[in-house]
């Protein structure tokens, strides 16, 4: 693994930080492509203004865009919304799609002998479903040459290790949760052919710090990514988590939801202790154009200044609102609407990937 770097990143002490730990920026990529949200497009880019109104405050906000006039388009919408620019900061750096998350850089940090933070350039394939790839492909790789940090590639038999952001999720201190369905099925969306749970074990605990890896069932209905856990469980600190519920049995998340509570009931944190396990309300199922979309408030993003929810204009809102509102109190809890978010099958968490300051 990591032929390019004798040394792994934990080795030299570096670690994947909890989202809730202090960033200097959190990334998105500006929207361009039409087809993610199709008949709805001309909405999106003011969901983004509201997302990055809300970050600006609390952390500079770094936008990739795909051109001159790409750039100029965002600007204006940021400013009608009123957000300050001397808060942002515009990359460009060409994408095929906006989902920042899963194909833009991962970064840790140690501490010691300095802080320091570096990029681990996981590969990108589309999810192992979309051809429109080539480009997101290179956005961490190209991100870690513009700022100037040293980069890792991990590598297994001269091919890059494939990971979305949004397959994991990480407490900071040592345990990561993920799902089977999204790494482990053997025919679906496979994104490293031959790979195992040991193999990526190993990934985890040699790139991202990870010694303790807790693996959950399946993921929820309408993901067309396969089973990404930042729809369905989050780390809040380093004990809790929120897991989504859903009450109706007939609903064909409920099984895959009970599973996943079962397994989180008898693992345990890297310290041998349990999970402290925080019920997270499912909206009602949402459609558009006969589909079921992948609504879920687990899909949250914790800012420096904020908590940002999607919501549904669903009554099970303002409950999700006051559960994460009880659990994180040292930052306001938002809820943006993502009713036409979600048409491109993700919402806040998708979009946005921190960089830890």
């Amino acid at each position: 693994m990591g032929e390019k770097n004798v040394i792994s990143p934990a080795a030299r002490g570096f670690r994947l930080p909890a989202e809730s730990e202090p960033h200097e920026a959190t990334w998105i990529g500006w929207p361009h492509n039409k087809t993610d949200w199709p008949g709805k497009f001309s909405l999106i880019p003011w969901v983004y203004g509201e997302i990055v109104r809300h970050l600006a405050p609390g952390e500079i906000v770094r936008v990739l865009v795909e051109s001159a006039a790409h750039e100029k388009g965002a600007q204006r919408v940021l400013e009608r919304v009123g957000v300050d620019l001397s808060r942002v900061e515009f990359f460009r750096v060409p994408t095929d799609r906006g989902w920042t998350r899963d194909a833009g850089p991962t970064f840790v940090r140690r501490e010691e002998p300095k802080p320091e933070v570096a990029v681990v350039g996981f590969g990108f394939n589309g999810w192992a479903r979309y051809q429109d790839y080539r480009k997101d492909a290179r956005v961490a790789d190209r991100l870690a040459r513009r700022l100037g940090l040293e980069s890792f590639s991990p590598t297994s038999s001269g091919r890059s290790v494939v990971l979305e952001g949004g397959a994991i999720d990480v407490n900071g201190t040592g345990t990561l949760v993920s799902t089977e369905e999204c790494l482990l099925d053997p025919r679906t969306q496979v994104r490293n052919p031959g790979f195992s749970r040991a193999d990526y074990e190993r990934v985890f605990r040699e790139f991202l710090g990870a010694k303790n890896v807790v693996w959950l069932s399946r993921g929820i209905a309408g993901d067309d990514t396969h089973g990404h856990v930042d729809d369905l469980c989050r780390f809040i600190d380093r004990r809790t988590v929120v897991l989504c519920r859903e009450k109706n049995a007939r609903d064909e998340n409920y099984q895959a939801l009970e599973e996943n509570r079962e397994r989180l009931e008898g693992a345990r944190l890297e310290d041998g202790s349990k999970f402290e396990v925080l019920e997270l309300p499912m909206p009602s199922p949402l459609f558009f154009d006969g589909r079921r979309l992948p609504a879920s408030y687990a899909n949250f993003y914790i800012a420096n200044a904020a908590v940002l929810v999607p919501t549904f204009n669903d009554p099970q809102d303002r409950l999700a609102l006051g559960i994460l509102s009880e659990v994180i109190r040292d930052r306001p809890v938002l809820g943006i609407h993502a009713v036409d978010l979600v048409w491109g099958l993700g919402t806040i968490h998708c979009l946005t990937r921190q960089q830890p300051a």
